[in-house]
C-alpha cells in the first residue's frame, strides 16, 4: 500500500471511529438487529429526538446501576426509547414511554418494532402533564425530553417514586430558556439529588441521581 492510500484509510477511520465507537460491544442476535436499525437510520431523527452520543450515556448509566424500571417523558419517533429499551434487555427491564402526538407515536412504535425491542417498551399515547402525575409504582431511571415549561413539573411528580439511586435524566438543559433555569435551579438545590451537567451535545444533559428519599 502506498504511502497517500496508507494516510488516506487512515482518515477515514479517525473520522469514522467517534460515531461507532458510540455503539455497545454486539453480544447477540438483538444487539445486531438493534445496531444495525440505528446505523442504517442515524440520519432520520431529525424530529425532537436526542443525538447518539446521549443515547449512549443512557444505555451506559442504565446498564451500570442495572436499573429496571424506566420512564420517558417525550418519545418522539423513538430514538432514545430504543436506547433505552435496548440497555433495559440487558437488565430484565422495561420502559414506560409517553408521547401526545398520535402520528410521532405510530412511527415510534413502528420503528420499536423495526429495532426489535418492543417488548420492552410500553408505549403510551398520552398529555404527560396529566398522566406522568398518575404513573403507579416505583421507578429507578427517568427521562425527560418533552416541553422545557413543564420540567420543574415532570421532575416534582416523578421525585416520590424515583427509588434512591435512581436517576432523573432531562435533555435540552444548555438551552437557555425560563423553563429548564427553573428545573435547574430547583434540583440542584435539593440536598439528596447529586446533578452534573454533560455538555458533549450542544443542547446538554443535566444527570441527577437521588441519593437518599426526600424529608
Amino acid at each position: 500500500m502506498s504511502i497517500n492510500k496508507l494516510v488516506l484509510v487512515i482518515a477515514v477511520l479517525l473520522i469514522s471511529y467517534p460515531v461507532f465507537a458510540q455503539f455497545p460491544i454486539i453480544e447477540n442476535d438483538l444487539d445486531k438487529k438493534v445496531k444495525s436499525f440505528l446505523e442504517e437510520n442515524a440520519d432520520n431523527w431529525r424530529d425532537m429526538n436526542i443525538p447518539l452520543s446521549d443515547g449512549k450515556i443512557m444505555y451506559d448509566i442504565i446498564i451500570k446501576n442495572n436499573y429496571k424500571n424506566a420512564v420517558e417523558i417525550g418519545t418522539s419517533t423513538g430514538h432514545s426509547a430504543i436506547w433505552i429499551a435496548w440497555a433495559l434487555s440487558k437488565t430484565g427491564g422495561k420502559l414506560i414511554t409517553i408521547e401526545i402526538d398520535k402520528k410521532r407515536y405510530m412511527q415510534a412504535k413502528a420503528n420499536f418494532k423495526k429495532a426489535g425491542v418492543s417488548k420492552f417498551i410500553q408505549t403510551r399515547l398520552a398529555d404527560a402533564h396529566e398522566l406522568v402525575p398518575k404513573l403507579p409504582g416505583e421507578y429507578d431511571f427517568v427521562f425527560s425530553d418533552a416541553d422545557l415549561f413543564w420540567y420543574k413539573n415532570y421532575f416534582m411528580a416523578m421525585d416520590p417514586k424515583l427509588k434512591p439511586g435512581g436517576c432523573f435524566i432531562a435533555h435540552n438543559t444548555l438551552m437557555q430558556s425560563k423553563g429548564i433555569k427553573e428545573f435547574l435551579d430547583y434540583i440542584e438545590g435539593l440536598q439528596n439529588y447529586k446533578t452534573t451537567l454533560d455538555s458533549s451535545d450542544p443542547s446538554g444533559l443535566s444527570i441527577s441521581y437521588k441519593k437518599r428519599k426526600s424529608q
